[in-house]
Parts: structure tokens; sequence; C-alpha cells
């Protein structure tokens, strides 16, 4: 069982909670089936006292009291731009952050959300990024289908009528569309979460140029790409979380035999998603480390004095 703290209040959930969860996010089940099984686990005390509906509302992300950087913070610049996706939906819409006070060309970051698009987290993350003195960007997956729509279940939902080949060429196509900004160095790196961190693995298979990776508990990438890999590469994967965890002894085994140059850190006690701040799913102290380990990453492979190379 792990004690979670949810406002002021200590909270006691059974990792098959979790697990039911885990579920639920990734279209294994629906809302109902996960509120069926939940009220069964309530009964048995593996929800910490709380009710089915309870639980999905203190497992869903809390965006507002999380926020770390204000979209108006003097630190940065932020606008919303669109931009060419040809192999891809055509236009797609994303959240650029960048250094209020940045003098010359900067390195940037393609920031690749989990899979419910553009939420307020993520947007939050690229502006994390633009503070740390990168152009960040975060562009929307849903925008298709009408943008993040501010409702979870409804992005969730949405997420699965993705043509899920268009949606990975939109995210090739803006590591080109940074590399070719006029206030970009043309050193493109990329950082992704869950469904995002599994987009940044095969972004690398993809994207020759690709300056650096950093994926958060990703899917790893079909095997047979592998040898493509130019990029070095950093992953994060949390302890408990099996359905990830079930690709990355092979995949690391990959990138040894290719020689890809990349760095694996698993965090004891953590479960998938642990660096999400507005989820009872998060880890501060592992999160503060993955991050201390990602901008040294970014600082070593974005600022490391290699020249740039714009595809």
């Amino acid at each position: 069982m792990e004690t979670l703290a949810t406002g002021q209040t200590p909270l006691k959930l059974e990792q098959s909670v979790f697990d039911l969860f885990d579920q639920y996010v990734h279209g294994a089940i629906d809302r109902r089936a996960f509120l069926d099984r939940a009220a069964k686990m309530a009964a048995t005390g593996a929800t910490g006292g709380l009710s089915a509906t309870a639980l999905l509302d203190t497992l869903n992300p809390r965006f507002a009291e999380a926020q770390q950087i204000s979209r108006n913070d003097g630190r940065i610049r932020v606008e919303s731009v669109t931009y060419d996706a040809p192999e891809g939906n055509g236009k797609v819409r994303g959240e650029l952050a960048k250094p209020a006070q940045a003098e010359g060309k900067l390195p940037a970051v393609l920031v690749i959300h989990e899979n419910r698009g553009l939420n307020p987290h993520i947007e939050d993350i690229a502006r994390r990024l633009a503070v740390a003195g990168y152009l960040a960007f975060a562009p929307d997956a849903l925008t298709p289908l009408g943008g993040y729509p501010g409702d979870e279940d409804k992005a969730r939902e949405l997420f699965t009528k993705l043509d899920q080949a268009k949606t990975r060429a939109d995210f090739v196509a803006a590591v080109g569309y940074l590399a070719h900004r006029s206030d970009c160095d043309g050193r493109v790196g990329a950082i992704g979460f869950c469904w995002g961190g599994g987009i940044v693995n095969t972004l690398a298979t993809r994207v020759p140029t690709l300056a650096a990776g950093v994926a958060f508990y990703g899917m790893a990438p079909e095997l047979g790409a592998v040898p493509n890999i130019k990029a070095p590469l950093q992953l994060h994967y949390a302890e408990k979380d099996d359905r990830i965890n079930a690709s990355a002894p092979a995949y690391e085994a990959a990138l040894k035999a290719n020689r890809v140059p990349h760095e694996v850190y698993r965090y004891p006690g953590t479960q998938h998603g642990f660096n999400n701040d507005t989820t009872p799913r998060y880890d501060k102290e592992a999160a503060a480390l993955a991050w201390q380990r990602t901008l040294e990453w970014l600082q070593k492979h974005l600022r490391g004095g290699a020249s740039a190379v714009r595809p």
C-alpha cells in the first residue's frame, strides 16, 4: 500500500488501484469499467476510504494547483503558433515559449505530451524549459480534432480517433519547423512523457539530425529501426510500470548493440507518470532528480559545442 498526500489528507492506495487507473488512462477499459472495478476495490479498503467516483477525481490532474511557471511570467515570452505538416495533418497548432531576454539564436526542445493532447501541465513543462534558456515548443496532436478540449476524459476519447501515422508525421515536421526558425540555432532536442516518450523514441529512428532525446516512461520504438538512431537518448522509467517496462530490456539491448549513446534511469517505488506534479502519482524526489538529469543531458548535447545542423 502506498501513502500519498492529497492536499493535507494522507491517502493510502493499493498498487492494484494504480494499475486499474493506468488501464483506464491508456484505453484498455472505459470509464464505466473503471468505476465498476474501483467500487469493488473500495469495498475491500484498497482505495483508502474513497468511493469510486471520488477516487477518479483524486487521480485526475489538478493543473492550476501544480503550475510552476505562469504564461505571463516576465522571464519568458509565450505565443500560439501553427506550423505546416504536409505529410501529417496539414496544419498543427502549438505553444512556443522562449526566454524574454534571449540574445541571438537558441537551441530548441520539442515537448511531446501524453495521450491527452496539449494540456496545461505540458504547456507548463515548455515554460520551464524556456526559463532554463531554450526555445521550447509543445504541439497539440489533437489539432485536427479541434485541439485539447479542456477535459481529460474527453481528450482521451478524442485521442483514439487520431490517425497515428499522420500524428507521428506531425511531430517529425515539428523538428524541421523548429530547426528552420530564425531564432533557432539549428539544434533540436525532444522530450516526451508517456505516449510522448514513445514518440521521442520513434522520432529518434526517423530524424537523423535530432540532437538529443529524453523519454519519460515511453514505449520502445520498432526495434528493427534502432540502427537508424543517431541522437543520444536518456530514458527514465518508473519501477511500478509493468506495461512500459515490458518493452525496455530489448530496447536497451538494441541501443547497446548499435552503440547508441544512452543513459537509463529507474526510480524505485515510483508509478507511471511520476514526473507529473498534477496527480497523486507524482513523486517529488524522483521527479526533481529526473528533471536535473534532463537539464544536464540537454545542456551537454544541445549546448555542448557541436555544429548545428538543420534537417
